[in-house]
């Protein structure tokens, strides 16, 4: 499985991006897919993740209200609109999918990565 992610950028805080991230290859039937961030010097940790179906969404406590995700099955894509972006929110984000359709907000139950998107927000 292959995953390609897009659409980080520069932007100031207040502003609004949004990311994208499409699956190829050989994916079960039903995955669930979730984002994740990493500062440097810091790990990497949970921002969103959705279901298979959609219906299950989960978000880190400090992304709530700000960030939404979405997923498109027919295009196997996963989106994330980040909206009030803030300095803090600065960091590389990852996409994963992981081989059944529940979603998780543990990063160890995650199977497969994208290579990361730089998301750079000023003050």
């Amino acid at each position: 499985v292959q995953l390609q992610a897009s659409g980080g950028g520069l932007v100031q805080a207040g502003g609004s991006l949004r990311l994208s991230c499409a699956a190829s290859g050989r994916t079960s039937s039903s995955y669930a897919m979730g984002w994740f961030r990493q500062a440097p010097g810091k790990e990497r940790d949970f921002v969103a993740a959705i279901s298979w179906g959609g219906a299950g969404t989960y978000y880190a406590d400090s992304v709530k209200g700000r960030f939404t995700i979405s997923r498109d099955n027919a295009k196997d894509t996963v989106y994330l609109q980040m909206n009030s972006l803030r300095p803090e929110d600065t960091a590389v984000y990852y996409c994963a999918v992981r081989n059944t359709g529940w979603a998780s907000m543990n990063y160890y139950d995650y199977n497969y990565w994208g290579q990361g998107t730089q998301v750079t927000v000023s003050s």
